[in-house]
């Protein structure tokens, strides 16, 4: 999925028509998102539907635009007039998605700037793979970046999954660029514990998995959660998952029910989670339930 690349380039090209961002290898596979759009289409279905310009925007969407296709027809589910703009810095990944474009669905030269069209700000934007190429402290900028073109009640999802979509964590931003939730997704089918999950933190956690820090102290309680209901593992992955995260609901500030979490989800306020003396510490109170 990755399309936008190094610091340096990207960040600071605020005001030129060069896209922000630097081409990276944008492997993408089918299906790979569906976790985070099916968490897009739960959790914000209403954001969508309540929409004065449902617009959606697919940053960074790699060198084939098939998780952009499954993006509007996943959406369309629940509004049928949303429109999806995808946005890749590589001119030839553009020409080659054009094909693919039809009513509702266009695709445009871009990068962390979404170039939108004068007068338009999105619903929503999905950047997934895309920061994790980054330095962190680069991911404040990005987001602000992005956050900027979101309308005032709107969500940037950013995120990582691995190669197939069986694991993948990402981040709910509101238009203030400061996040709410920080949600973890997983395939239970052969899921082993969740610390597992701890390889697909987005850039702005994934170097702070270390003792001391919150996001480790989660995953270290989620472990303990999860081994505490070993016993309930012969009743299958999904009834050990949900008595885990119920559990972890104890002592965390869990924020969704047991509709989400049976579907292999857990979504935790970000200031539980935050990276202590960064930029990125703060965040605003969750407002995505």
């Amino acid at each position: 999925m990755s399309g936008i690349g190094t610091p340096g380039a990207g960040l600071r090209t605020a005001g030129r028509t060069r896209p922000s961002g630097v081409i990276t290898r944008g492997t993408t596979n089918a299906n790979r998102l569906r976790r985070v759009d099916r968490w897009l289409t739960g959790v914000h279905g209403s954001l969508l539907r309540g929409a004065v310009d449902p617009l959606v925007v697919d940053v960074g969407y790699g060198a084939s635009p098939v998780t952009t296709l499954e993006l509007l027809r996943r959406l369309r589910t629940v509004r049928a007039d949303v429109e999806v703009i995808g946005f890749e810095i590589d001119p030839e990944r553009v020409a080659a998605a054009l094909p693919h474009a039809r009513d509702g669905l266009s695709f445009a030269r871009g990068g962390f700037e979404v170039p939108l069209p004068a007068g338009r700000s999105a619903t929503a934007i999905r950047a997934f793979n895309v920061l994790r190429q980054y330095d962190e402290d680069a991911v404040p900028a990005a987001w602000s970046r992005m956050c900027a073109r979101l309308a005032p009640e709107g969500v940037l999802v950013e995120g990582t999954c691995d190669e197939l979509g069986r694991r993948a964590v990402w981040l709910g931003i509101g238009a203030d660029a400061r996040p709410r939730t920080v949600t973890f997704a997983t395939r239970l089918a052969g899921f082993g514990r969740p610390s597992e999950l701890a390889e697909r933190l987005p850039k702005a956690l994934i170097h702070r998995n270390v003792p001391g820090e919150p996001v480790h102290a989660f995953l270290a309680a989620f472990d303990r959660a999860w081994d505490l209901h070993a016993p309930l593992a012969a009743f299958g992955a999904r009834q050990r998952w949900l008595a885990a995260t119920e559990t972890l609901a104890r002592d965390w500030p869990v924020c969704d029910g047991p509709a989400r979490r049976r579907q292999g989800e857990v979504t935790v306020a970000w200031s539980a989670v935050a990276p202590r003396g960064t930029d990125i510490s703060a965040g605003a109170v969750d407002t995505f339930r």
